[in-house]
C-alpha cells in the first residue's frame, strides 16, 4: 500500500513515520521541506516541496495516487481546501491531525468521548482546528471525500519536556530551573487531570486508522490511557532529574492576565486547554484498532526525554525573559501574602 504524509518529521508524525518505514506491506512517502532529512529512516521517499505552493506542489504528484494521505500540518481552513483540491480522487483516504483542544470549553463533562462538542472560545488554534474539521467533513457528505479526522491530546518525544507551563521557547528553561533549585510554576492547585501520550504509543493507533474501511468519515481521538495530575507530572519530572519540586500554584486566570504583557498567550494554552480536568474515553478507538494500549508509561517516557534533551544541546534552548517572568510572578504573589 501507498501512502503519504504531509509533513512526516514532526512530535507526533517521527514515530508514524519510523513505524511505516519497519512494515514491508506500506510504500511511505513524505512531502516537506526537506527538514530533519537525516533522521528519515531508509526506504522513505522524500519530496522536496512546500505544500504551500499549490502549483509546485500539483507538478511534483502529477500521476500519482495513494491509499492514505496524512496531513500533519494543516492548522487553517485554506490549507485543508488546497488538500481537498489536489487529493481528491487520488486518495482512498485522507487523515488529517484535528486537536482534543477543539472540545467544548469550558467542559460539560471531564469524560472525553468523540461525541464531545466541539467549541473552544478561549484558543483561535483549537477553532482554526474546528473549521477544518467542519469544511471535510461537509465534503464528506456531500461527495463521498474519504476523509478521518484524528484528534490528538498532549503528545510528546524524545526531543521535549511535557508542561503546563512554560515560555514561547520551550520547556527547557523550566527544567534548569528545577535543576538550579528554583520554584516553577504550575497552573491551579496543581489537582487537575491530564493525559499524556508517547508518540510511540499515538502512532499505534494512527497505523491501526490507516487503510482502515470503518474510520472512513469518523473522528478519533488517540490519547494513551494514564492519568495524571498536573502535580504528579511535575513531581515525575523531578525525581526523574533528582531534585527537591518546589512547586508555586498560579490560578489560570493570573497567569493569562499576567502573561499577555508579556506575548505569553496562556489564555489558549491553560484556560482553553491544560487546565481542564479530561479523562478521555478511547474506547471507540479501541474497537477499531484492538492493539492500541499505553505501552510507555510517563514515568519511563519522561526519563527518555530528559536523557535525550540532557545530552542534546541543540535542545537545550534557553529562555531568560521567561526566567525572569517567573520571578515576577512568584515575587508577586510573596508579596500579596505578606499584605493579608
Amino acid at each position: 500500500m501507498k501512502a503519504l504524509f504531509i509533513g512526516g518529521t514532526g512530535t507526533i508524525s517521527m514515530a508514524i513515520t519510523r513505524r511505516l518505514a519497519a512494515d514491508p506491506m506500506w510504500d511511505l512517502y513524505l512531502l516537506n521541506r526537506g527538514n530533519r532529512t537525516e533522521e528519515i529512516p531508509e526506504g522513505v521517499h522524500v519530496i522536496r516541496c512546500d505544500i504551500s505552493d499549490e502549483e509546485d506542489a500539483r507538478k511534483k504528484l502529477e500521476g500519482m495516487e495513494f491509499d492514505v494521505v496524512g496531513e500533519f500540518i494543516g492548522f487553517v481552513p485554506e490549507q485543508v481546501e488546497r488538500d481537498y483540491r489536489l487529493f481528491r480522487g487520488k486518495t482512498r483516504q485522507y487523515i488529517y491531525i484535528s486537536s482534543a483542544s477543539a472540545y467544548h470549553k469550558p467542559a460539560a463533562g471531564y469524560v472525553i468521548t468523540e461525541g464531545t462538542t466541539l467549541s473552544n472560545p478561549h484558543w483561535e488554534y483549537s477553532r482554526n482546528k474546528i473549521a477544518c474539521e467542519e469544511f471535510l467533513m461537509r465534503k464528506y457528505r456531500e461527495e463521498g471525500f474519504p476523509v478521518t479526522i484524528v484528534r490528538p491530546s498532549h503528545t510528546y518525544d524524545e526531543r521535549s519536556i511535557p508542561l503546563g507551563v512554560h515560555g514561547n521557547k520551550g520547556s527547557y528553561q523550566v527544567i534548569k530551573r528545577m535543576l538550579e533549585g528554583k520554584p516553577v510554576l504550575i497552573q491551579g492547585d496543581g489537582s487537575s487531570l491530564w493525559t499524556l501520550t508517547h508518540n510511540s504509543d499515538f502512532a499505534v493507533g494512527y497505523t491501526g486508522l490507516m487503510g482502515n474501511p470503518h474510520a472512513i468519515g469518523e473522528a478519533f481521538q488517540i490519547t494513551g490511557d494514564e492519568t495524571l495530575t498536573w502535580d504528579q507530572i511535575y513531581r515525575t519530572i523531578a525525581d526523574a532529574l533528582g531534585v527537591e519540586l518546589k512547586a508555586v500554584h498560579v490560578s489560570s486566570d493570573f497567569l493569562s492576565d499576567t502573561g499577555r504583557k508579556y506575548g505569553y498567550d496562556f489564555e489558549g494554552g491553560l484556560t482553553g486547554d491544560k487546565s481542564v480536568c479530561v479523562v478521555f474515553d478511547n474506547s471507540k478507538l479501541k474497537r477499531a484498532v484492538p492493539e492500541m494500549c499505553t505501552k510507555t508509561h510517563f514515568e519511563r517516557g519522561v526519563r527518555m526525554a530528559l536523557d535525550y534533551v540532557l545530552c542534546h544541546p541543540e535542545c537545550q534552548t534557553e529562555d531568560p525573559e521567561f526566567d525572569a517572568y517567573c520571578d515576577r510572578v512568584i515575587a508577586a504573589l510573596e508579596e500579596a501574602k505578606k499584605q493579608i
